[in-house]
């Protein structure tokens, strides 16, 4: 085609009505130029006020600037400022549809400037039209990974810190004009609708990719910076905070899955309340037990997200923290019993081995935050359905704590002391499967076992006080100590022999390994079965064993000597 029949072409256009082909032949005569490096050619032509008409309903322009790396900014304002923008709007939309990942930062960077003009020159249906471009641009921010460490945050291979930064410019005078309306007079149903679109964008921004991000309070880093727009936009829209964590039920039109919903709000809690991001906004109202309760639900959510995906480290941080930092606020020995009976309390999904042992430090502040009646009921649950040995004597070594506490004046209480005590000892003194007990399995509650009831009977004087506790507990006491001893006796001999049968072998080379495998294959320590491991190591095990027993032993004959004392002195 040459230039007298593009002349041609344009004049017609100027002239007639359009028709869709028109359309077309301009989106490639555009294309044409940009990839012959005739861009100037096209400017003149979109400068040309004879043109605007044409322009101002022509949406094609933006697939040629999508396809045209080379279109200047002067061409893409001028474009901007003359089509009709509800048309422009879906297309710069439909352009932000299935970016290539590597190009997302960079075309959503170069369309935000003109996405706000577009969205600021609308009068009718404003506020609906920045909801569909918040949702668009952050579906698509969504899919870029977020940086986790100071390096990658620093270097932003793929854009989001920068992007981030550029959505809270974006949205700016959309916030001042909700802050104009709350100030100045009655909001219109306009005005609460985008009020309600930008409540959406921050609580969408809290789940991603602030949740999943590594803030911290001391480095000022882009994501920080971010976290703190996000929180400083809904105060400036007047979101009120409460409303948001405690009575989300009254927010129904935010449209977002529960789950997401409430991944939002446990990113929220833990900005305000560990961050302390705003904090002076948050009403001092609340108590700091009701706030805990709350926060147990985030909590609980975030664990159950981190069980199914145990690559989220940062979740791990953000559960521990707001746990942390809930119930260092609350009262020693101030949590109700009444707090138990929450799902939330007892039903924290069970997490990986890096989540245990961060947790444990938590599980002592939880517990240290229980009235005696709360540590009471939570240490026989605890006793009842952990079935882990080492759980059982963690709780075991509280309930001495516990009894300690108690003896001291103005602390006594029945539940450490008295009757109720006597239900927990009878958890503690208690071997479950009788003479058949794996006692190596369950070393850590059978020694800390005898540790407290050697002291209970070193710190008699209150509990001799009601005789029917005093002859019930050394009813319990006798009988743990009976079959405890059979116990010992079976389990001595077992692994003596064992022992003797594995040295047996070692010096026989040839039978080594199939022998010592088929010895101890019924073995397990440490959730590792002993059959797995070397000669060696074998017999380090077995050795200990016996050891342990002995151990035992030797705390059974200081407790009868401690009764016999305590009964001499008595008569």
């Amino acid at each position: 085609m040459n230039e007298d029949q593009v002349k041609e072409i344009i004049q017609r256009w100027v002239k007639d009505d359009l028709k869709p082909e028109d359309y077309q032949q301009f989106k490639t005569l555009g294309s044409a130029c940009l990839s012959e490096g005739e861009s100037q050619q096209l400017l003149k032509f979109i400068q040309d006020e004879k043109n605007q008409v044409f322009l101002g309903r022509c949406k094609q322009f933006f697939y040629i600037v999508k396809h045209a790396p080379r279109a200047s900014a002067e061409m893409l304002h001028l474009f901007v400022k003359t089509c009709r923008p509800n048309e422009l709007l879906d297309s710069m939309l439909e352009i932000t549809e299935g970016i290539d990942p590597g190009a997302i930062s960079e075309t959503i960077l170069a369309l935000l400037p003109h996405l706000q003009s577009v969205l600021l020159r609308l009068d009718e249906g404003k506020a609906a039209c920045v909801g569909s471009t918040l949702s668009a641009l952050q579906k698509q921010l969504s899919r870029l990974p977020v940086p986790y460490t100071e390096q990658q945050e620093e270097a932003d291979e793929y854009g989001l810190c920068r992007c981030s930064a550029a959505l809270t410019a974006f949205a700016e005078p959309f916030v001042e004009e909700v802050k104009r309306t709350d100030g100045n007079c009655a909001a219109t149903a306009e005005d609460e609708e985008l009020k309600i679109e930008l409540l959406k964008f921050c609580m969408r921004s809290l789940r991603a990719p602030l949740l999943e991000a590594e803030l911290k309070h001391d480095k000022k880093s882009p994501l920080w910076l971010f976290a703190v727009e996000i929180m400083v936009t809904l105060s400036a829209i007047k979101e009120p905070l409460p409303g948001l964590l405690f009575f989300s039920s009254l927010r129904k039109n935010i449209l977002m899955d529960n789950n997401q919903f409430k991944e939002a709000r446990a990113c929220l809690a833990y900005l305000l309340f560990v961050q302390l991001i705003t904090i002076d906004n948050f009403p001092a109202v609340f108590s700091h037990v009701f706030i805990l309760q709350c926060n147990m639900e985030y909590i609980s959510q975030l664990l159950s997200r981190y069980a199914v995906n145990t690559t989220l480290f940062s979740q791990k941080g953000i559960t521990f923290a707001l746990f942390t930092k809930s119930l260092e606020r609350v009262q020693d020995n101030s949590l109700p019993v009444s707090l138990l009976d929450l799902k939330s309390f007892y039903s924290v999904p069970h997490v990986r081995q890096a989540a245990r042992e961060s947790g444990l430090q938590v599980f002592q502040v939880f517990i240290n935050k229980l009235d005696a009646e709360a540590k009471h009921k939570f240490f026989r649950c605890m006793l009842k359905t952990s079935n882990h040995a080492g759980i059982e004597s963690y709780i075991i070594k509280n309930i001495r704590n516990q009894f300690e506490f108690s003896m001291k004046q103005g602390n006594a209480n029945d539940w450490f002391l008295g009757t109720e005590f006597i239900s927990l000892m009878r958890l503690v003194l208690r071997l479950p499967q009788g003479a058949e007990t794996d006692l190596l399995g369950s070393m850590d509650k059978v020694m800390e076992s005898l540790n407290l009831l050697r002291y209970v009977l070193i710190r008699d004087e209150e509990l001799r006080t009601n005789e029917d506790v005093w002859e019930e507990l050394c009813r319990i006491k006798e009988e743990y100590l009976k079959m405890l001893r059979v116990c010992i006796s079976i389990s001595r001999a077992y692994y003596s022999s064992e022992l003797k049968a594995l040295r047996e072998d070692q010096k026989l080379k040839a039978k080594d390994a199939a022998r010592s495998t088929k010895l101890v294959k019924s073995i397990t320590v440490k959730q590792e079965k002993v059959s797995n491991m070397s000669p060696e190591v074998q017999h380090q095990v077995l050795q200990s064993a016996l050891v342990t027993f002995d151990l035992m032993e030797s705390l059974i004959v200081r407790i009868e000597e401690i009764t016999e004392e305590k009964l001499n002195k008595l008569n």
